[in-house]
């Protein structure tokens, strides 16, 4: 497993010198370090449009829906006719997420979802396959008759981004194919509130098996909120469901406004705080914010300005590590936030993927510190139960940067791995 930045050579954990990925992985091995994702399998199709355009298909800028995949073929065939479409890529929050924590781990995580029984070359599930890191384990997703799921997004003037969506096969996966000893060993489970949409279908109930199998393998559960009206349909649901199974949640300031009711993201993170251990949070322009808790006797104070918003000196003690509630003694919350790395990119053509970044990144933090316990088991950096590496104040910055390359990049996808090292910045993302 990777980690950026200069480090003292006693903690550095160096990749494979074959620097070659073996078709057959024994997920069984305490050695082995990955994250697995449950996903939608779907294909990206970005279309240039105007907020005119948007009102005459009857969408809601920045939403995401499910439309028939009769209409999708129809308004694909008028977008494609009219030379709107910008490009056709693999997505889907997950999947985005997954090939972006492989990126930047340079190392495993396991895909679980469906895909075409009959891939043939240049159709959607053949690209799908094609442009997804090679570190992303695709043998486990189940083969289904039909087509895959395609996800027309719309980017306006602003660089806003409306979804809509034709299912295909990407809600039959079957519970069967859930591999147990997989996700039991899994450094993290990523699930979306997507999945969680349709109780009839098959990917519900294999959700709920994967979730099941996580929480009983002492494995994190990682919601993604998914889209503002999603949440707010679901919210009833999403309280309980999130305070019983989820241990970290991602959202943006939208998802956290229907979530919560709260505009302010330090209180949406405080609010949150009440559902789950830790908490992500993106605002845009504005940055972001991660919320969490630590025991009190792990504390430690800044050594930066502390400052005060809607919290008095809310960034008090971002220096602490991130552990679960339920693991502290005397659980305190802790905040950080950090404003876009240099600013942000120039110019944002497209936001989509930004949040997936900055998610690889808190997860990739997340499975180093079962790396590192499992390498350095009597390092005194497990002397209690903590859930992250490093410290929040740290893992925003990471976050921060690796979104600041998916913008850059204009691509939801990240097609390599962050600098070694950053002349902008004299500390290392990771803290020894």
């Amino acid at each position: 497993m990777k980690f950026p930045g200069k480090r003292k050579s006693k903690h550095y954990f160096p990749v494979s010198a074959e620097n070659r990925q073996s078709l057959n992985s024994n997920y069984n091995s305490e050695h082995k370090v990955f994250i697995v994702g449950l996903d939608q399998l779907i294909v990206d199709i970005e279309v240039k449009v105007t907020n005119e355009y948007l009102k005459e298909l009857g969408l809601k800028p920045g939403e995401s829906v499910v439309i028939p995949d009769e209409r999708m073929e129809s308004i694909y065939k008028t977008v494609k006719d009219n030379n709107l479409v910008i490009g056709e890529f693999a997505g889907g929050a997950v999947g985005n997420t997954l090939h972006n924590y492989s990126v930047l781990a340079d190392d495993a995580s396991v895909a679980l979802g469906s895909i075409s029984k009959h891939i043939n070359v240049g159709d959607y599930a053949f690209k799908y396959i094609c442009t997804t890191n090679s570190h992303v384990d695709l043998s486990y997703l189940m083969p289904c008759e039909g087509a895959m799921a395609r996800a027309l997004c719309f980017v306006t003037e602003d660089g806003e981004r409306t979804f809509a969506i034709g299912k295909g096969i990407m809600n039959d996966l079957d519970p069967e194919f859930i591999p147990h000893n997989v996700v039991a060993n899994a450094g993290a489970l990523l699930i979306t509130t997507f999945l969680l949409r349709d109780k009839d279908s098959p990917m519900y109930q294999s959700t709920l098996k994967a979730v099941s199998i996580a929480k009983e393998n002492d494995v994190p559960v990682v919601l993604s909120l998914g889209t503002g009206h999603l949440v707010s349909d679901m919210k009833e649901f999403l309280n309980d469901f999130i305070k019983e199974n989820v241990t970290v949640v991602a959202m943006n300031e939208n998802e956290a406004k229907h979530w919560l009711n709260e505009e302010d993201p330090l209180l949406a993170g405080k609010k949150a705080l009440e559902y789950a251990d830790l908490i992500l949070l993106t605002v845009g322009a504005s940055g972001l914010y991660i919320c969490g808790y630590t025991d009190e006797e792990c504390a430690r104070e800044t050594k930066d300005k502390m400052h005060s918003k809607s919290l008095p000196l809310y960034n008090q003690f971002e220096y602490s590590r991130a552990m679960r509630k339920m693991d502290c003694k005397k659980p305190i919350k802790i905040f950080t936030h950090i404003n876009p790395f240099m600013g942000g990119p120039g110019r944002v053509e497209n936001t989509n993927g930004a949040g997936d970044a900055a998610l690889a990144a808190l997860l990739h933090d997340i499975s180093s510190n079962k790396y590192h316990k499992v390498i350095v088991p009597n390092s005194p950096k497990h002397n209690e139960k903590f859930l992250t590496y490093s410290s929040i104040h740290q893992i925003s910055k990471y976050a921060n940067r690796a979104s600041f390359e998916v913008l850059s990049q204009n691509s939801p996808r990240l097609s390599r791995g962050l600098p070694e090292k950053e002349d902008s910045l004299e500390e290392s993302y990771w803290e020894l």
